[in-house]
């Protein structure tokens, strides 16, 4: 059983929003395609509440993008983002919705960030998604969304340490940072995921 794990395409990561990331939006188009070839389709969504600490503007002084310790874990502060039920934390409206089973909500803990699909970045608390995905018999997950080496690549890793043989497909992503995604890449192949155009998987 193979599961498509779309994460957080949501406004505030698209072109215009309040954390672009270039290009966020081209991959909608695949995304959609790729869907009805999965038995299984699952989203996450970006849900702070409004002052969450990762927000720069939680911290007086402190610039967005600046790094800080925070609660003992390495935290970029970030502008204000996809928080709870505005049009920035929206799925993009471009986005087909209907095969999505199941939306996973995280970051909503003000205390600590949460970039993966799986648990918050202290690996803390889980969101349940690894016993879900057990739940409903997958045992491949196939990962696309935003931003590749952010949420798309934590997410991938804790796929992997959960047991999922993982995919990540690249052309179904985008990066904040290309320097960053090229190192991520790297970590995702040594600890045994994949990397695959999803254009491969589509019906030619």
């Amino acid at each position: 059983m193979r599961v498509l794990l779309l994460i957080d395409i949501q406004n505030d990561f698209l072109p215009g929003g309040r954390l672009a990331v270039p290009a966020g939006d081209e991959i909608i188009p695949l995304v959609n395609e790729l869907q009805p070839l999965f038995d299984l389709v699952v989203a996450t969504q970006d849900w702070h509440p409004a002052g969450h600490q990762s927000f720069a503007s939680s911290h007086a002084g402190r610039a967005q993008f600046e790094q800080m310790d925070l609660h003992g874990l390495p935290q970029v502060l970030w502008p204000d983002h996809c928080t709870q039920a505005s049009e920035g934390a929206a799925l993009a409206p471009a986005l087909r919705t209907e095969r999505i089973e199941a939306i996973f909500r995280k970051g909503m803990n003000p205390e600590i960030d949460s970039y993966s699909a799986f648990f918050d970045n202290g690996h803390r608390k889980s969101t349940g998604m690894a016993d879900y995905l057990r739940g409903r018999g997958v045992t491949e997950v196939f990962v696309a969304g935003l931003a590749a080496d952010y949420c798309v690549y934590y997410s991938a890793l804790d796929a992997l340490a959960a047991g999922f043989a993982t995919t990540v497909l690249t052309d179904a992503t985008r990066a904040i940072s290309a320097e960053g995604w090229a190192t991520a890449q790297v970590e995702l192949r040594q600890r045994g995921g994949h990397l695959l155009s999803g254009a491969v998987l589509l019906p030619h």
